[in-house]
């Protein structure tokens, strides 16, 4: 089976889907990999070490291959070169995705990373969204601290005494528990929110301190129901109000505020609002993980740190993963390739099961037809 490894051309994309230790292990099961010269040297990757552990180098990595391994969806003249058949797999952000019926239309078979369903213990390894988000709350931290103008931590001096920043954390997946558990090790004071009440004592085991909402018990039962699937959900009026009234009062307080909510196959809600923004102290910052698809932030712009008439920096940084190629490359290239041994069988062949849990959610074009329901 021929494995292609095409380099990512969309603006600011470091990763790439392959690593020489994941080629290293495709063509011991026997397979050929080609991978596109420079696919790797943003990510620290350089051509000799995929020649090393067995990849040909190439200018063409689609041509021939029938299984291609993508960071972010092929686009544009890129979908265009894949042979009908093919299995593109990758991040394809299906909802918000305008291509899909191209790939429809090309013949070939899509499989979104992002589907993966998370109440499966064996699609654990396979989560690119966690492997991502673990790192992107890391980051997110560090770009923040970047920013602000004071320490984390508190400092007792012959000068007197600096005071401890205070963070909030608006969002508690996997992305916001690294935000925590990195803000404290800092030395931050962290307070954190989320839609899921039973991220309290997630919150609460890493030092952080719980902001709690009031919840109806119809809200209450679909916090859990959420909370089962490993994904948000909407909230109603009087919980939205009730949580306007206590993210207010925290952000206005704060020195940094990370947000980190996200809803698939939706816009990002919006958590903090202009006039929240407004009540902050001077130099105090807010980092929007989510500016991608619409932000929680009003005010936040795609790829720009701003500053408000206040004087309060909203950093707009998107695809944080990308700041931190080489290791956020290695975690999805992982991913991939644990997704990758459940199409073949033990001599290396497709064997593609259609009932299988896994292949099943991931599969969102096959056929020439769109699987996906977008509703």
């Amino acid at each position: 089976m021929q494995i292609g490894i095409p380099a990512e051309i969309s603006a600011g994309e470091a990763r790439v889907a392959a690593t020489p230790d994941t080629v290293k292990k495709l063509v011991a099961s026997g397979h050929t990999v080609l991978v596109q010269r420079g696919a790797g040297q943003a990510a620290n990757y350089p051509d000799a070490q995929f020649e090393q552990a067995g990849a040909t180098l190439t200018d063409d990595a689609y041509t021939g291959s029938q299984i291609v391994l993508k960071v972010r969806a092929p686009q544009g003249e890129e979908i265009s070169r894949l042979a009908a058949g093919t299995k593109v797999i990758g991040m394809f952000d299906p909802y918000r995705n305008p291509d899909l019926d191209a790939f429809a239309a090309q013949g070939v078979s899509v499989y979104a990373m992002e589907m993966i369903p998370r109440t499966l213990s064996r699609g654990q390894s396979m989560d690119v969204l966690s492997s991502q988000s673990n790192l992107a709350g890391y980051k997110a931290v560090l770009l923040a601290a970047n920013e602000f103008q004071r320490p984390f931590p508190m400092f007792m001096t012959s000068a007197g005494t600096v005071k401890p920043a205070r963070v909030v954390i608006m969002g508690v997946g996997v992305a916001g528990l690294q935000a925590i558990a990195t803000a404290k090790r800092l030395g931050a004071v962290v307070e954190a929110t989320d839609l899921r009440p039973t991220a309290k004592d997630q919150v609460e085991s890493l030092g952080g301190k719980w902001l709690d909402v009031p919840m109806s018990a119809e809200e209450q039962d679909n916090a859990k129901k959420a909370a089962a699937s490993g994904y948000a959900w909407m909230p109603g009026p009087q919980y939205i109000a009730d949580q306007a009234v206590i993210v207010d009062k925290a952000v206005s307080n704060a020195d940094i505020v990370i947000t980190t909510a996200l809803i698939p196959g939706r816009n990002a809600p919006r958590l903090i609002k202009a006039e929240t923004v407004a009540k902050m102290k001077p130099g105090s910052v807010i980092l929007d993980m989510a500016v991608e698809t619409g932000g929680n932030v009003e005010g936040s712009v795609l790829g720009e740190t701003i500053s408000t008439a206040n004087g309060v920096r909203i950093i707009g940084t998107p695809n944080i993963p990308a700041t931190l190629a080489a290791q956020s490359s290695a975690l999805y290239a992982n991913n991939l390739l644990n997704f990758l041994v459940t199409l073949f069988d033990k001599e290396g062949k497709l064997a593609l099961n259609p009932e299988d849990d896994i292949q099943k959610a991931l599969l969102i074009v096959d056929g020439g037809q769109v699987l996906l329901k977008r509703g």
